[in-house]
């Protein structure tokens, strides 16, 4: 990576009396370090000391702390590549990546691309904390214990319709359905808990003659393009603000009017009766009562 580094001195202000360079005034106390250094014009990275002197990562992490911060941005930093690199095997040196993801050297996160295909990039920062600094405040020393988040508590979905008579089958019918949504978008992956929650919702479009085709449609027709963060919540808003009104009324068919026949004249004992043509009244067609012996 050539990039010019702005903290370096001008180079006339860099060239030190040999007599007043700090490594020099100590070489002849017995020992200790001495730099031979040249200033670097081109092909050089800036490799703060709080990497390089790390108290707490290994000689191993360190050295790909450095390797990975000279290396240009797309370059890639999997296992796989670093092993072929570098004699280690791939053991120790996915363990020294996550030592430097630990203490924040390192940063993965999954982005989906345009093909719709997820991927994990990997983020290489060369001083951790810096950029969440920016938004939230101080930096958090890079070896400072990381404080243990308490988890919030999971908002409740919204509120679903109810059908007007729940039947088992109905309910059933109505959670099959939920279930199979996933087989039309993957996003649409509920819980067990999620599905119950909105399970009474579609029993009430169900309830109101609706189609499990026509639900289904309505659930999973021009979803948002990114990514749904909580795709049980959309569904309990559509299940609620789409919910078509109930069948309108039928009322039962009245029952027909009695037929009343004209009065006909008994041709056997000439009394008058109701029959829709002329003949005997019902007194005269029953047969006579057959005498005791």
């Amino acid at each position: 990576m050539d990039t010019q580094n702005p903290s370096a001195p001008p180079h006339a202000q860099s060239r030190l009396a040999a007599n007043k360079h700090p490594n020099r005034r100590h070489a002849h106390s017995g020992g200790g370090l001495v730099h031979d250094n040249t200033r670097h014009t081109t092909r050089f990275t800036v490799i703060g000391n709080h990497l390089a002197q790390h108290p707490e990562l290994s000689g191993l992490a360190i050295g790909l702390g450095v390797y990975i911060q000279s290396l240009p941005a797309g370059a890639r930093v999997d296992i796989k590549t670093l092993a072929a690199r570098f004699p280690e095997g791939t053991t120790r040196i996915a363990a020294a990546l996550r030592e430097l993801e630990t203490h924040g050297y390192l940063r993965r996160q999954r982005e989906r691309i345009p093909s719709g295909r997820i991927i994990t990039r990997t983020i290489s920062c060369n001083q951790p904390g810096r950029h969440q600094a920016d938004d939230n405040g101080p930096v958090r020393p890079p070896h400072a214990p990381r404080r243990k988040r308490t988890p919030s508590p999971r908002k409740p979905l919204p509120a679903v319709p109810q059908p007007a008579y729940p039947a088992p089958t109905l309910l059933q019918t109505a959670t099959g359905l939920l279930a199979d949504l996933r087989r039309h978008d993957p996003h649409l992956l509920l819980s067990a808990c999620d599905t119950a929650h909105l399970a009474p919702g579609v029993a009430a479009w169900l309830e109101r003659d609706v189609s499990p085709t026509a639900v289904r449609h309505a659930l999973t027709s021009d979803l948002p393009p990114e990514r749904l963060r909580r795709p049980a919540a959309l569904l309990a808003h559509r299940l609620t603000a789409q919910l078509p009104p109930p069948p309108p009324f039928r009322a039962p068919a009245a029952p027909l009017p009695a037929v009343r026949h004209p009065f006909q004249t008994c041709d056997g004992c000439d009394r008058p009766f109701r029959a829709p043509a002329p003949g005997r009244c019902r007194d005269c067609r029953m047969p006579d009562p057959v005498p005791a012996a």
